[in-house]
């Protein structure tokens, strides 16, 4: 039997999704922000916050989440390509260029 907290938390997921696809990247991430404390290794979670905060310029912040994401998942080519687009808007290309080789070898978009 599923724990009620886990309800909540889908259901707050799903709203920040939906902010999220309506052109709403800095609400998402506050809902988002409220997931990922109850669930710290939530990926789906952890890259929707990262896409918010990208969305919305708090590029420190992306940053952070797709560190967390790459650190839980270093195979996620998405991840790595993000970090790396990340990492250039920040001015910041020779760190990007390392995860840009990885995303290229997970064959990442």
């Amino acid at each position: 039997m599923s724990q009620p907290y886990e309800n909540d938390v889908h259901s707050e997921y799903l709203r920040a999704d939906l902010f999220f696809n309506m052109g709403q990247p800095i609400e998402a991430a506050r809902v988002l922000e409220g997931v990922v404390a109850v669930e710290p290794d939530n990926q789906a979670a952890l890259e929707l916050l990262a896409r918010s905060y990208f969305g919305s310029a708090q590029l420190a912040r992306a940053e952070a989440a797709l560190n967390r994401l790459v650190e839980l998942s270093p195979a996620n080519g998405w991840a790595r390509r993000a970090l790396a687009r990340t990492l250039e808007r920040q001015s910041r290309p020779d760190e990007a260029a390392v995860h840009h080789r990885v995303a290229d070898a997970l064959g990442a978009d």
